[in-house]
């Protein structure tokens, strides 16, 4: 439900409070932006994540700053967004970017049941590339006690969408400018394999399905 955190209020026309569209959007990116302030500074620390049904996971070390605070209770606010395309106008000032973006705002809680977490960490494994998990090794009781994960709850969010052309002032349709929409997408190249890597191990077919579906995410 809108809230008065997540209730868009420039051009709320692009404001979605659906919780599929957001965690479409939540699947199609990378990398999460995560909010928090300590002792009245403000961070803001680039992560990657993962989604379970309507939480959201992220982890690291137990040293992380990040992640101590968060365990502590205190707000959050964690961002995603999707570059789709330049909009170029016929005036300098009505350019604009089409993009989805998602905000989720809430409390983070420490996962410390064995099972949960390595759903989590299965769960980032996937996002990052489906079938990758099968075809690595999973984590060992070390590498679980080393890791901390904390989940965020989608239940206050909101995501935001610019799609379409450009919107010029009616004066300035006439004027002898291009304007159209240049679009972007994030797109792999090919493989590198690892200098060590043991003889006669090939590219794996997860990793060929990716490139074939390279599309933007």
């Amino acid at each position: 439900m809108k809230t008065a955190r997540t209730q868009v209020k420039r051009v709320p026309k692009r404001g979605n409070y659906d919780l599929t569209t957001v965690c479409s959007i939540l699947d199609a990116g990378l990398i999460c932006h995560v909010g928090f302030v300590v002792e009245g500074q403000p961070f803001v620390i680039p992560t990657a994540y993962g989604r379970i049904e309507n939480r959201l996971f992220i982890h690291g070390s137990p040293a992380s700053r990040m992640l101590k605070s968060l365990q502590q209770g205190i707000d959050v606010c964690v961002t995603v967004t999707l570059l789709d395309g330049l909009v170029l106008a016929r005036s300098a000032m009505h350019h604009s970017m089409n993009y989805r973006s998602v905000v989720v705002f809430g409390k983070a809680e420490l996962v410390s049941e064995r099972e949960e977490k390595l759903r989590a960490l299965y769960a980032f494994t996937e996002h990052v590339m489906a079938g990758r998990w099968a075809a690595t090794r999973e984590p060992n009781e070390q590498e679980l006690q080393g890791t901390t994960v904390l989940a965020l709850p989608i239940e206050e969010a909101s995501a935001k969408i610019r799609t379409g052309p450009p919107v010029d002032d009616a004066a300035d349709y006439d004027l002898p400018h291009w304007a159209g929409v240049i679009p972007l997408r994030v797109q792999a190249g090919e493989p590198i394999g690892d200098p060590q890597l043991a003889k006669g191990i090939g590219v794996p077919d997860h990793v060929t399905q990716y490139l074939q579906n390279s599309v933007s995410r």
